[in-house]
């Protein structure tokens, strides 16, 4: 019930991004496999963000 009024950290809205385009990633796979490796490639930048903070 607390965690209503807690903000998101950097790390979790970044985790967050990264499931999102890793899902899109995947459901493109099978129409559209340029745009699905563009969106992998953006998920893998943003894991190095997430590691970077770690």
């Amino acid at each position: 019930m607390f965690g209503i009024f807690k903000k998101k950290s950097e790390k979790d809205k970044l985790r967050s991004q990264y499931e999102k385009l890793l899902k899109e990633a995947h459901s493109l796979s099978t129409t559209n496999r340029k745009m699905s490796d563009q969106k992998a490639f953006e998920a893998d930048e943003i894991m190095k963000k997430i590691e970077q903070l770690s």
